[in-house]
C-alpha cells in the first residue's frame, strides 16, 4: 500500500493531473493514503484549461502550499512517492537547488533525502541549458524526470487518451499495477 502525495504546479497541462487523479482514485487497493497540494497558479491554470476547479474535487486530503505541518513535510510521515504533475521549470529549479520555500519543494526535498520516489512531470518546452542542468541535478539526487511527452502507439483519440500515455508511464514509475497499452502485446 502506497502513501502518495501529488503536487500540481502552474505549468500548462492540467489535463495530466486530472487523468492521473481519475486513475489513482480508482486504485484504492494499492494506495493507503493520497494527498494533494495545488499551487494557486495551478488552480488558475486548471480553471483556464479545463473550465472548472475539478482538481479541488477529488476524495483526497488537500494541503495548502504553505502548510509545513503536513505529514509529508517530514521523513517521519513515511510517504513513499511524490509526483509533481505538471512540474514547472521554476519548481524543478528550486528542488534542484534545495530551496524549500513552500510545501511542494519541502516535500520533494524530504522525498529525496529519504531516498524515496520523486517523479517530476516536466511540461515546459523547449528546454534551455539551465532546465537541463536542473534536471541532471535532480536525477543525480535520485529523482525521476518524466517529461510530459505523449506516445502515439496506442492510437489515442482524445486529449485525455493522449495525456494517459504519459500518466500511465508515471503510474508504472510509481510502482502501481494497472491495465494499459503495452508495446508488443
Amino acid at each position: 500500500m502506497k502513501r502518495i502525495v501529488i503536487a500540481v504546479t502552474g505549468a500548462s497541462g492540467s489535463v495530466y493531473a486530472k487523468v492521473l487523479m481519475d486513475k489513482l482514485t480508482s486504485m484504492q487497493g494499492q494506495i493507503d493514503t493520497l494527498a494533494m497540494v495545488l499551487s494557486p497558479n495551478a488552480v488558475d491554470v486548471c480553471q483556464h484549461e479545463l473550465g472548472s476547479d475539478i482538481l479541488k474535487q477529488y476524495p483526497v486530503r488537500y494541503y495548502d502550499k504553505n502548510d509545513f505541518n503536513a505529514p509529508f513535510a517530514s521523513g517521519s510521515g513515511q510517504y513513499d512517492t511524490m509526483i509533481i504533475i505538471p512540474c514547472s521549470m521554476g519548481t524543478l529549479g528550486r528542488i534542484a537547488q534545495g530551496i524549500s520555500n513552500d510545501l511542494v519543494t519541502r516535500a520533494a526535498d524530504v522525498i529525496l533525502k529519504e531516498r524515496r520516489k520523486l517523479i517530476l512531470v516536466a511540461r515546459d518546452t523547449p528546454y534551455n541549458l539551465v532546465h537541463i542542468r536542473n534536471m541532471e541535478t535532480v536525477t543525480l539526487a535520485g529523482g525521476i524526470i518524466c517529461p510530459a511527452t505523449p506516445s502515439f502507439y496506442s492510437k489515442p483519440q482524445t486529449i485525455e487518451q493522449v495525456a494517459a500515455t504519459v500518466v500511465d508511464r508515471v503510474i508504472d514509475l510509481a510502482g502501481l499495477q494497472q491495465q494499459t497499452y503495452r508495446w508488443g502485446k
